[in-house]
């Protein structure tokens, strides 16, 4: 069935599916390229070692999966089983992400409010991450269909929608921007109490801060800012029946499927990372790779003795 004949958000005007169905598409490559790209950088320079850039991973990981499902069939007219397919791998993968920038803003709330790191719980994100959005796309099953631009929840079924996805959303999306709020502050006020300061210890809580909270800052605000327009044209939806607005569902296409697109910018333009983009030291990391040799560290607190000491002395201190 041609896209024109299955147009049913806009069956006055079904040039408008063609051009959202091309929209999602492109901008689904453009992220999943993002994706690989983070992807290759961290096997490249070994930076998996780390804390921090396995959180960045996982997160990359899971936003590639959920572009992937922008790019599967035209706009479905019936629940068909690539269509089930769909809307499950959207809705399991939209939660996943969801919850890995949830992990990153608690991970930057311990480092700056608590003064603690969260490395033992790494196992306990990844169980979260990965197992929750398993039930929680399982919920709908039975309900998933035509849901306008592509497969998610069944036209008609609100109640449900809201239940197992918005309604999660908004709580933790208002949770995120309060806690970005207060991390944002917390950390200007301590910039601005070590200017014009100097001593090991400073110096060293700064190190620790760049190191841990600098890489991460971004992508809670990332996801805060590109969940708008979808958040905007569902509630839309609900509100009038499904009454489709070409420019809503376009913004909702151009912004769903961004999430690896904008984290891939926020990752290459980490001083460290970008240090490492050029021509010669990607060649000299991939020449080590290849014969086996450790390339050299990317720099870490984790390793730095004074550093894990003051962490382990505050953690006691909190006690």
């Amino acid at each position: 069935m041609s896209n024109s004949s299955a147009c049913t958000l806009f069956p006055n005007n079904p040039n408008h599916c063609t051009v959202i169905i091309d929209i999602r598409r492109a901008f689904s490559s453009l992220s999943i390229a993002g994706c690989l790209f983070v992807i290759f950088i961290i096997w490249l320079y070994q930076k998996y070692k780390y804390f921090v850039q396995r959180i960045i991973l996982a997160l990359t990981v899971a936003a590639a999966m959920d572009s992937t499902a922008y790019l599967m069939g035209a706009i479905h007219t019936e629940a068909t089983p690539l269509c089930v397919f769909q809307a499950f791998w959207m809705s399991y993968f939209d939660w996943s992400v969801l919850l890995w920038v949830c992990c990153i803003a608690f991970n930057l709330y311990m480092n700056v409010i608590r003064l603690q790191r969260t490395d033992h719980l790494e196992k306990w994100y990844h169980v979260v991450c990965w197992g929750v959005p398993l039930i929680m796309a399982l919920i709908p099953i039975r309900n998933y269909g035509p849901a306008g631009a592509w497969c998610w929840i069944e036209t008609g079924e609100t109640g449900l929608r809201f239940g197992t996805w918005y309604v999660p959303l908004f709580i933790l999306i208002g949770v995120l921007f309060v806690i970005y709020l207060y991390i944002t502050f917390t950390i200007q006020r301590q910039v601005r109490r070590w200017d014009g300061t100097y001593n090991p210890d400073t110096q060293r809580d700064k190190e620790q801060m760049k190191s841990d909270v600098r890489p991460l800052k971004a992508y809670p605000m990332i996801y805060l800012v590109l969940s708008i327009f979808p958040l905007v044209n569902r509630i839309q939806n609900a509100v009038t029946n499904d009454e489709a607005i070409f420019v809503l569902w376009v913004l909702h296409a151009i912004s769903s499927p961004l999430q690896g697109f904008f984290n891939s910018v926020a990752f290459a333009l980490d001083k460290e990372t970008i240090s490492r983009l050029n021509l010669t030291q990607m060649k000299i990391a991939f020449q080590s790779r290849r014969a086996g040799r450790k390339v050299q560290d990317y720099p870490s607190t984790n390793d730095n003795p004074d550093t894990v000491a003051i962490a382990e002395n505050r953690e006691s201190e909190s006690d």
